[in-house]
């Protein structure tokens, strides 16, 4: 696989820190219309920040030590937000596997969603919850999050990772729009012998399904101080290139009734559960 995943920047959350959106102001947010990836990047400050690692390292650990119910992008919470359709995805293809199943999270930071699903997943026959990410989140992954059932790998690993764990499915929650070319990706994990692929939390324009947009995000510093590239696709546009190489099993909406304004229109978050042909 090519490219670094240290441009694999984490997510802006959308409604589980609306708390905190409504005390930011408009500096923070969606912005402008580029052209092409290296336009946005050369004003955006990107995610692999040793501030920012650490940040979301101490939240991580706070959830893995039992001092806080669910971290996402470092904030904690004191109540899980579960996303549903993503767990029912899971369990599904768990249950046309014997119960055996073996999870790539691309993306993943240091367990977010591992630690979400789990207690809905340990009565499975067989559990693999494999994160490819960032070197730095990696390296502090297997250090002090490793475990029976979760592991980390870097970007390069992936194509040897799953092939030797025989993954079933590739959870890709809130990743695909940061990436410089999510089309060349999913052509690319396509020729991979994973059966089922789960998108969630993945931005949309309500006002084009058609056209992909790239834009600026910037989050307010009260999560971390950073900015970065971002993809708000056309739903059309989406399904016509995935479906190329997988057939739709179901979508949903991934935050129900969330929607943001950005420039000259609207956004919202879907997601997908697909099947290899």
């Amino acid at each position: 696989m090519n490219g670094k995943i240290r441009q694999i920047v984490k997510r802006f959350i959308p409604p589980i820190l609306l708390s905190l959106k409504n005390k930011t102001s408009s500096k923070y947010g969606y912005f402008g219309d580029y052209k092409n990836w290296e336009e946005v990047e050369k004003i955006s400050s990107g995610y692999s920040s040793d501030t920012i690692i650490e940040k979301v390292r101490s939240g991580a650990l706070k959830v893995k030590n039992g001092e806080a119910v669910y971290e996402r992008d470092s904030v904690v919470f004191n109540k899980v937000d579960m996303s549903w359709p993503l767990l029912s995805g899971l369990l599904w293809i768990a249950g046309q596997n014997e119960n055996h199943l073996r999870v790539i999270d691309f993306g993943g930071s240091l367990g977010t969603s591992y630690y979400q699903n789990r207690i809905f997943l340990k009565h499975l026959e067989e559990l693999q919850w494999d994160i490819i990410e960032q070197d730095k989140f990696v390296d502090i992954g297997n250090r002090e999050f490793k475990d029976d059932v979760l592991s980390f790998y870097y970007e390069k690993d992936l194509e040897k990772l799953a092939e030797t764990k025989k993954s079933n499915v590739m959870v890709i929650s809130s990743s695909l729009q940061f990436l410089p070319d999510p089309y060349d990706f999913i052509r690319k994990v396509s020729t991979l012998n994973i059966p089922y692929l789960i998108f969630d939390k993945i931005p949309f324009s309500i006002n084009s399904d058609d056209n992909n947009r790239l834009m600026l995000q910037k989050v307010p510093p009260k999560i971390y101080d950073a900015s970065y590239p971002v993809w708000i696709f056309g739903l059309n546009n989406f399904l016509s290139k995935v479906g190329k190489c997988y057939e739709l099993i179901a979508d949903f909406d991934a935050y129900p009734g969330y929607i943001q304004d950005i420039k000259n229109g609207q956004m919202h978050y879907k997601g997908f559960i697909f099947k290899k042909y």
